[in-house]
């Protein structure tokens, strides 16, 4: 059965586009803005901004079937290779391209990095089923990368961002920005533990009093969409804070627009090709393609936020991201689906 996008998901691309322009034009319209919504923080971050990045993270995390975490049991060989696509292929060839294509601009690459590192937890789910992939392994990898980047995330931003960056010589090694393990560990407890937290005693505690059904077919039919409304929120609320300064920069949004496209595009067909390869079918090979091609683009802006602050050339990479991931992934789905015709038979099944 064809899976359809809800419409705000559908145009999500334009909605982003919109809540940027909104922002800018807001942050014009009403220069006192920026005073105002700095006026309470949390941690160096504007209290309005830190609960839209919490929320956007909630929903995803609410929706995650860490009951399905038992089945890891059946799929020791997908999940030995998801764990290689996610947390060893994907942050070596995002922080390559980084450094490949913004040697000169280490803010933004460690916008981008950060975007490597945040593994895919809530839009993986929609293009997996667009795609006609397993919906019970995807389940699985979305519980699994749940758990991992709590415990990871931090570890990996640090060594990536701070260590390795040190040991690259050329034009842009000069201007490495360190971070400390424990700014981004604090920002991931408070951003993805504590919704991460709040998420688990959600689904405990509904699913004991409500049952499955209702849970995944009328409670997150209704939560879900409302990630995509923090997101939004937040990036209005984050340009326009940046307000007229945004339009100035087009040149950097298509350098930092260029990694992703091929990080993205790299991902998927490097998933895609090493899973078909290993024997797996074209449901298991998708779910593990889009796994692995998708990005967490809520942790990375909200840990951007963080550690660097809002008007940061780090927060902004972040931004690009998903306007960029959106329309790619969904292209992606149209390519799945051509190559599984070719190298698949009628029941799924590799050719050989």
């Amino acid at each position: 059965m064809e899976t359809k996008l809800s419409w705000i998901s559908r145009y999500l691309t334009a909605w982003i586009l919109i809540a940027m322009a909104g922002g800018i034009i807001l942050g014009v319209a009403f220069p006192g803005l920026p005073a105002l919504l700095d006026s309470v923080q949390i941690e160096n971050v504007s209290l309005p901004i830190a609960i839209g990045l919490i929320w956007m993270m909630y929903p995803p995390l609410a929706g995650v079937k860490y009951e399905e975490l038992s089945k890891m049991r059946t799929q020791g060989k997908a999940l030995t290779a998801s764990i290689i696509q996610n947390w060893i292929i994907g942050p070596i060839l995002m922080f390559a391209l980084a450094w490949i294509f913004l040697p000169d601009l280490p803010h933004y690459r460690i916008g981008l990095i950060l975007i490597g590192l945040a593994r895919c937890i809530a839009m993986v789910l929609v293009w997996n089923k667009l795609a006609g992939g397993d919906n019970d392994l995807c389940a699985v990898l979305v519980a699994m990368n749940s758990l991992f980047q709590v415990a990871l995330y931090s570890v990996l931003a640090y060594v990536f961002i701070t260590v390795i960056s040190t040991w690259i010589g050329g034009v842009g090694a000069g201007a490495i920005v360190n971070i400390s393990i424990w700014q981004v560990a604090y920002a991931v407890f408070i951003y993805l533990g504590i919704p991460f937290i709040a998420g688990i005693i959600t689904r405990w505690v509904l699913l004991k009093k409500k049952g499955k059904e209702w849970y995944d077919n009328v409670f997150m039919e209704k939560l879900g969409p409302t990630a995509l409304i923090g997101l939004l929120f937040t990036i209005i609320l984050m340009f326009s804070l940046k307000g007229k300064n945004i339009v100035e920069l087009p040149m950097d949004v298509f350098r930092i627009a260029v990694p992703l496209l091929v990080y993205f595009i790299l991902m998927f067909f490097v998933s895609f090709f090493m899973s078909y390869r290993l024997g797996f079918s074209y449901r298991h090979s998708t779910t593990l393609a889009f796994t692995a091609a998708s990005n967490n683009f809520e942790l990375a802006i909200a840990v951007a936020v963080a550690v660097f602050g809002i008007g940061s050339g780090e927060a902004f990479a972040a931004v690009v991201g998903p306007l960029i991931e959106v329309p790619v992934m969904l292209a992606l789905v149209h390519v799945a689906g051509s190559i599984g015709s070719k190298w698949f038979d009628r029941n799924g099944i590799p050719i050989k």
